[in-house]
């Protein structure tokens, strides 16, 4: 690689070096050759970037991360954790010499004492075709040598993160081909910043313009409301204004950027001047005109003049609903972002949800007539779709937190292991930890008096102790017998549910003492909040605090969801009974019609892939997952491919599922360890393994195809691998039926 390919200015881009300098980088050269203002810029092209690869031979331990298994196969979990893995490998690799000394003494020469923004400019970008908008990461308000040459590598690194994966997936993209130039241009802090979109997304015979104070992330990150104008195409002239009373805006910090409170006449939505609407229409039209199809052109306007700060091809038109860039964007949140969401979790959706499964739990069903029966079950399927509407439009967001948390973690402390940052996050207190822990507590007195362990293996719950009974009376109040796969489902007779046969195999085994901690938790919370300057320390502890609560919130969401779901399945129950029992004909097809709404028996999972019959000669042989939980385990293996499987649960046995919901997690504590076809780091039965100290081995795509339960299995959670020894042919026939 020539050494003048590999930083280059505005000026020496041509109109066709896209491979080298990018989509967005060509758009800015050719905007300055025109004499539009733009910001100062360096390309490091993606000649540096494949130098950087080449010398460290990362693009072979690229593909091994997806090559694990099947792409299509892989949920966006285990995108994540390979997309973390890479990034690591960008982190903890030095410039080449060569590159390094380019760098430095562009760096040198004009951002020594200037702060920069980071942005991606990949060769796919920004194209007619397809727009990465938000894709890739760019950073703003970043100072110092040392740190604009660790944030380009983060940028390069954004090229193979779990969003950029996907969008090439669903556009056909080969990865191999995928290559990635960086800008750093000088920062502009304009007094108002915005966006204008040359035709509209939603009506192609407009434009629009939308403006905020201050700097443009809090525009991108949707912290800041816009005042938006909405202008013919035509003519030019506004056809709408919507202002904004926005109280804050964001503005650069030491480094990076932060949230600031607004003078007031700021805040009156009064942001641009009829003047400068008309500048920034017209320079749009320019632009437009230049590259001959309708632009999103990002600018900033400071003492009456614009700079553009970047413009790329429109691909959001009405016409474009097929994209799914919105999903993919929001698998990453800002930190703002996950505040905002926070409060709102915590703050105002549990509370609201706990009162109303409360509220459903202590309705008196009985003496509801048959039409006012079937509107309690409408009613409570609707409640219950709008809290699964809730849970997926906050509450899988919000668990991005802990995934934030992984991804600034390893960027500042850089560790070797990409996942040490799962050890800050251990040892959170989660509802399906207190749920284990009243079934310990109900264990206990079991295991002290014989008489009511002999009592339950009966079924003659009438000579329990009071205390006993009142204690097993409120668990179910609460969690409900665990027959089902729906927290608080009250399923069946106590007597013979999946709750009284877990307390009896419990209790069977001696007291389990409390896990080791092997991690001291507080000395790593401060090597990472040390790892930040002073400034930035009390950002740290509130990233860690949020990155906590996202971890715990994680695993207790479904438990909440749950609790709604098993009153609705408590009123269709009723429906179904007092069908059962006859009524009127009219009252019967209301609640026959109610019923449908609410089916009793939930649909079973697909069973993914074919299992192996009873008569199969199956020889030993070894799974390859990924490691998600350290340790060592050799037990016989119980397959769950229903709620019903849990009930059989052994001690010590090695829990063989698709995925661990948080639902079925109260058998985990008789395990001796957890195998799972789904992967991730951050999943349900990854989680709660590593609280209990469990060897761990997810994302093994086989593991439900060929192991039956009884197989002898060896889990190695270190390396991932999983060692299976097939029982005699016969065993346990049922477990392995399609």
């Amino acid at each position: 690689m020539s050494g003048e390919k590999l930083i280059l200015p505005l000026a020496a881009i041509r109109p066709d070096d896209i491979d080298l300098a990018g989509g967005k980088g060509c758009a800015l050269a050719r905007l300055e050759r025109e004499g539009i203002r733009v910001p100062f810029t360096i390309v490091v092209t993606t000649g540096a970037y494949q130098l950087f690869v080449d010398t460290h031979g990362l693009q072979e331990r690229i593909f091994l991360e997806l090559n694990r298994k099947a792409f299509a196969d892989m949920r966006w979990e285990e995108i994540w954790d390979a997309a973390l893995r890479i990034r690591n490998l960008f982190l903890t690799h030095p410039l080449p010499p060569a590159l390094d000394h380019q760098l430095q003494d562009s760096l040198d020469r004009r951002f020594a004492d200037r702060a920069a923004v980071i942005r991606s400019s990949a060769p796919q970008e920004d194209s007619a075709a397809a727009s990465f908008a938000g894709i890739h990461e760019s950073y703003v308000n970043v100072r110092g040598r040392a740190r604009i040459v660790d944030h380009v590598r983060r940028v390069w690194a954004s090229l193979w993160s779990d969003a950029a994966l996907l969008y090439r997936q669903e556009l056909g993209l080969r990865p191999e081909s995928s290559s990635m130039a960086v800008l750093i241009q000088e920062l502009v802090v304009g007094a108002y910043s915005g966006v204008m979109f040359t035709v509209s997304p939603m009506q192609e015979g407009q434009s629009v313009i939308e403006a905020v104070p201050g700097l443009n992330q809090g525009l991108v990150d949707g912290l800041v409301m816009p005042a938006r104008w909405i202008l013919d195409r035509e003519t030019q002239a506004v056809v709408s204004h919507t202002p904004s009373a926005q109280s804050q805006a964001v503005f650069p910090a030491d480094q990076g950027v932060r949230m600031a409170s607004l003078a007031e006449p700021a805040r009156q939505g009064d942001t641009l001047s009829t003047r400068e609407i008309e500048l920034i229409a017209e320079q749009g039209r320019r632009i437009e005109s230049l590259f001959g199809a309708p632009q999103d052109v990002e600018w900033t306007l400071l003492d009456g003049q614009i700079t553009v700060l970047q413009a790329r091809p429109v691909t959001t038109t009405a016409a474009a609903k097929s994209d799914k860039r919105g999903w993919y964007l929001s698998l990453r949140r800002s930190f703002e972002n996950l505040q905002q969401l926070r409060l709102r979790i915590e703050d105002e959706l549990i509370p609201a949800m706990i009162r109303e499964a409360d509220e459903l739990a202590s309705a008196d069903l009985d003496i509801l007539d048959d039409e006012a029966l079937a509107a309690e079950v409408r009613r409570r399927v609707d409640c219950n779709q709008h809290w699964s509407n809730i849970y997926w439009t906050d509450f899988i967001p919000y668990a991005h937190g802990a995934r934030l948390f992984g991804q600034v973690y390893n960027d500042v402390v850089k560790p070797d292991n990409p996942y040490a940052f799962a050890d800050l996050l251990a040892d959170t207190p989660m509802e399906s930890l207190a749920r284990n822990r009243q079934l310990e507590e109900l264990a206990g007195i079991v295991r002290a008096a014989p008489a009511v362990a002999d009592n339950l293996r009966l079924g003659r719950l009438e000579h329990l102790p009071s205390s006993f009974r009142a204690a097993l009376d409120a668990f179910v109040a609460q969690y409900g017998t665990l027959s089902s796969g729906v927290t608080g489902d009250r399923e069946g007779g106590l007597a013979d549910s999946t709750l009284v046969r877990l307390v009896i195999t419990l209790a069977e085994r001696s007291p389990q003492p409390p896990i080791r901690k092997t991690v001291d938790h507080e000395a790593l919370a401060r090597e990472f909040v040390e790892s930040f300057p002073a400034e930035e320390r009390d950002w740290a502890w509130s990233l860690l605090d949020l990155a906590r609560s996202s971890y715990r919130l994680r695993d207790d969401d479904n438990i909440y969801l749950g609790r709604i779901e098993a009153q609705a399945r408590r009123a269709a129950q009723a429906a179904a009974a007092r069908l059962a029992g006859g009524g009127p004909e009219k009252a019967g097809a209301a609640l026959q019609e109610a019923l449908a709404l609410m089916p009793l028996e939930k649909a079973a999972s697909p069973d993914p892939g074919l299992t192996i019959s009873p008569e199969s000669s199956l020889r030993a042989r070894q799974l390859v997952g990924q490691p998600a939980g350290p340790g060592m385990a050799r037990g016989r293996a119980r397959v769950v491919r229903s709620p019903g499987d849990l009930k059989a649960f052994q001690s010590e046995e090695i829990l063989v599922c698709d995925a661990v919901d948080p639902n079925m997690t109260f058998v985990v504590p008789l395990a001796a360890g957890v195998v799972e076809r789904r992967g991730g780091m951050l999943i349900h039965g990854a989680i709660i393994a590593r609280e209990y100290g469990l060897p761990c081995v997810t994302g093994v795509p086989e593991v439900m195809q060929f192991v039956r339960t009884g197989d002898l299995m060896t889990v190695d959670g270190y390396l991932g691998i999983v060692i299976v020894s097939p029982s005699s042919p016969g065993a346990d026939s049922a477990s392995t039926s399609a």
